[in-house]
């Protein structure tokens, strides 16, 4: 089809010269250069859906916060690699008051981003049983994760949860564990890319099969409170952001500054170490260490080693944020609405035009409308849909590097759309379903 909204020629030729073997395979990193590339020889601006970066204004708290630092000269002092006092104070009072958890400051560990924070986790997971040497990945997931992986020389095992949800996934995170070999479990909730949100039986259930064989979880909270289907922002009242710390004393919580508190710039995040697994003694990590206290390895062989702590400045800002929300001053989880609301009507336009939903359900309810959301069409693979969106100026990503076994979806992310761009999508799904039918 060359009546395409965006020049056929030039999306042929940018293609041909990405070097890419395969669209469909492309980091979203990938993806996004050649996007770039194809509005920069065209002029016309894509519906951009590849990115999952917060489409929202800093909160101005965070803001305000940062510039006072700044302007008080912390930009010219390393901060403590343990974190300055008012964030960790601030994180554990956050835990309590959302979370319903208890656990101290010190546990609370100023990283930069949940990047920083998980590579942190992985690499001193590797260290801290010479029996297991393995990660479980309950699937779909950030694809960087992996990535981490592979440049750590870690090995890791994966399964899509897609057809194991409520009690099929007992059995099927029992056939990896009794293996003896998985020093930890990490998925994220709500899902990065499906958006798919694991029920507080599920999370029993990995609880459960976690104590059993001694496993770490690692819950990567970055879209935390963003299940609209619950409101959990008042503080100190229930309901309170569904977590595995609930039902296991060993777990790692990444939670971001990015998509919640929209301060992705600054890259700042916190790991949260259950207590119990920070003061935990673990003899095989001397070697690598010289210490057996996992929090202090963390903190002093990891964090250290990695990056010396985080910005210094950016951690005001993360606890005046923290602070007004945990005083009810500041509610979070409004803030967000907008990413439903954009979902909610970008979902309605893919589905009148042909598409259907990927990931759909958790167990019987209908998924929340979020951050992401993912998409099909009838006789395409994810690969092709994905190439062939290049057209009809309309980006994503392959759920096929997601760890997804539905090979055929695409993840999209709302954050990046304009509503000033809902005529334009509509205009070029109806020209995607007039030419595919």
């Amino acid at each position: 089809m060359k009546d395409t909204p965006i020049k056929y020629e030039v999306v042929r030729q940018k293609i041909a010269e990405s070097g890419l073997k395969s669209i469909g395979c492309a980091s979203i990193r990938e993806v996004k250069r050649l996007i770039t590339q194809i509005e920069d020889a065209t002029g016309e601006k894509f519906i951009r859906m590849e990115m999952g970066i917060p489409g929202l204004p800093a909160v101005q708290i965070g803001v305000d916060a940062q510039i006072e630092a700044l302007k008080c000269g912390k930009a010219a002092i390393y901060p403590d690699i343990e974190g300055i006092p008012e964030l960790k104070t601030e994180m554990s009072k956050f835990c309590k008051n959302f979370l319903d958890i208890e656990v101290s400051p010190q546990s609370c560990i100023p990283t930069v981003g949940s990047m920083q924070g998980g590579f942190s986790v992985f690499l001193t997971m590797q260290r801290l049983n010479k029996q297991k040497d393995t990660t479980l990945f309950i699937d779909p997931g950030f694809p960087v994760q992996k990535q981490q992986h592979k440049i750590l020389g870690a090995k890791f095992e994966t399964f899509d949860v897609y057809n194991y949800r409520g009690e099929k996934l007992e059995a099927k995170l029992e056939s990896y564990l009794k293996k003896g070999n998985i020093h930890s479990i990490i998925y994220s909730n709500p899902n990065n890319p499906s958006w798919i949100c694991l029920t507080e039986k599920e999370l029993q259930i990995i609880a459960k099969k976690a104590n059993q064989y001694d496993a770490i979880v690692i819950e990567d909270l970055a879209y935390i409170g963003m299940d609209f289907r619950s409101d959990i922002s008042q503080p100190g009242v229930p309901p309170y952001q569904v977590s595995i710390s609930k039902y296991t004393d060993k777990y790692v919580l990444l939670i971001s500054s990015s998509k919640a508190f929209s301060y992705a710039g600054e890259r700042l995040g916190v790991m949260v170490i259950s207590d119990t697994l920070f003061n935990g003694r673990y003899p095989d990590l001397i070697p690598y260490f010289g210490t057996d206290k996992l929090g202090h390895a963390m903190i002093y062989g990891t964090v250290y080693s990695l990056s010396s702590g985080t910005s210094h400045s950016a951690q005001y800002a993360m606890a005046a944020i923290l602070k007004a929300c945990n005083e009810g001053s500041y509610n979070f989880v409004e803030a967000l609405r907008d990413y439903a609301e954009k979902a909610h009507q970008m979902k309605r336009m893919f589905l009148e035009n042909g598409f259907h939903l990927v990931y759909d359900k958790d167990e019987d309810k209908a998924l929340s409308d979020g951050f992401y959301f993912t998409i099909a069409y009838p006789g395409l693979t994810g690969e092709q849909l994905l190439e062939e969106f290049l057209y009809y100026g309309i980006s994503a990503i392959s759920l096929a590097i997601t760890g997804s076994e539905r090979t055929e979806g695409l993840r999209a992310c709302v954050s990046l759309v304009d509503k000033k761009q809902f005529p334009d999508l509509e205009y070029r799904l109806k020209k995607f379903n007039e030419h595919h039918q």
